[in-house]
Formats: structure tokens, sequence, C-alpha cells
């Protein structure tokens, strides 16, 4: 089976990235895009669009030395780093216990734009991840339990089941958080901001730290 997607093509127009308009910490152009790309979600949702502005890809070196990526949730980013949570037995987990350097990257079809994050993840505080755990879903909390994250599982129905259980089990009383279950913070070493432009020749625009101060340049395209 073969496809040929040579004519698949876009123009991209609707915005520009020039260094005269853009702050010295990348974390307050991130900000920006992030809230601007909200406004445009927030339209779209009104059309029944289920697009997520915190949806990021997770770029990790696993432990058979391969990269792997998948989509998260981003659910805090500040000055200490952007902060996702996951089951601590699953892979990702296991990748960045061993091997803590990490890629997120958004792309923000909407505005044409995409951000690319390189840094360092840390285990978060568990009293974090416990007051994050609490304010989640009944359902989600359940839902934590129930999954023992990229393990081996004979069908459907034994996850279903299980699920059923830890309702039964749980039945009027608060779900504790798993043991197995916590955040990673990723300090970020590198923003690289992508802002689409027409023939391809897009803005890219790189910061990297240099002793607690940020610089940037602009990339070709």
């Amino acid at each position: 089976m073969s496809k040929n997607l040579a004519d698949y093509r876009k123009n991209y127009i609707k915005g520009e990235l020039l260094e005269s308009e853009i702050p010295e910490n990348p974390l307050e152009l991130f900000e920006v895009w992030f809230e601007e790309m909200e406004m445009v979600l927030k339209y779209k949702r009104e059309k029944n669009d289920s697009t997520e502005v915190n949806a990021m890809t997770v770029s990790t070196i696993g432990l058979d030395g391969y990269p792997k990526s998948r989509i998260v949730l981003l659910k805090e980013f500040n000055e200490e780093g952007f902060l996702f949570y996951t089951n601590l037995g699953s892979d990702k987990a296991k990748s960045l216990m061993k091997n803590p350097n990490i890629c997120l990257s958004f792309f923000w079809a909407g505005l044409e734009r995409q951000v690319i994050i390189k840094g360092k993840a840390e285990k978060t505080l568990e009293e974090k991840a416990h007051i994050y755990f609490n304010s989640r879903p009944r359902e989600s909390q359940l839902g934590a339990w129930a999954s023992h994250q990229s393990s081996e599982i004979a069908s459907r129905e034994v996850l279903d089941k299980t699920l059923r259980e830890l309702t039964l089990e749980f039945l009027g009383k608060p779900v504790p958080k798993p043991e197995f279950w916590g955040g990673f913070v990723v300090k970020p070493i590198s923003f690289e901001f992508w802002q689409g432009r027409p023939n391809r020749l897009h803005d890219r625009i790189l910061y990297t730290e240099e002793r607690k101060n940020w610089n940037f340049k602009r990339l070709a395209p």
C-alpha cells in the first residue's frame, strides 16, 4: 500500500515572530501564546471542537534505547517548570527515572504555531501530587487505581471488572492517591518558538539558558 502526500500543502499566513516584539523571558512568550490559543479554542468549542490547548507531546528515551512520544496533558506551568502527572510504573515514568532528559512539544494549528521545550524532569513533591489528585473527578481517581499503566492485561473486561470492584471498595469514602501515581516537573533548558510563515520561510526563535539568563537567536527555517 502506498499513498503519495506530495500535494498536501498549506500556506501559513496567520502571524509573525520578530525579535523586536518578544520578551527576554521565554516563559512570558509561552504564556501569551497559550492564552491566545485558549481564546481561539473558546470560540471553537462553541462549534464542538474538542482540541485541548494543554495537550503536549512528551518525548523520552525508553529503556530499550529508542525515543518514544505520546500525548500528555500539561497541568501547570510557572517559573518552576512544566508539570504533568502519570502512573509511576508507566513507560514514561520508568524512562525518566533512568534518563531525565525530556522534550515537550505543543502544536497549536489554529494559530500555526509550535513550541518545543527541552529540559530535565524531576519527580514532584508528594504533597503537591496529593493536592492535585484530590482535585480530580472521582471517576478519574478510580481510574488511576484500576490501571497499572503500560502493564499487559488479558482483556478490556479485566479492566472494567477491576474498576467495578474498586468502585464498591471505596463506596462512601474518599479515594486516596495511589503510591504508584505522581507527577513530574520539567525544568526547561531551551525553548524553540515556531511561527508559520508564507513560502515555508517560517520564523524560528530559540531561547537557551546560560547562567540563569536567557539568550535568544533566530534559526533558519
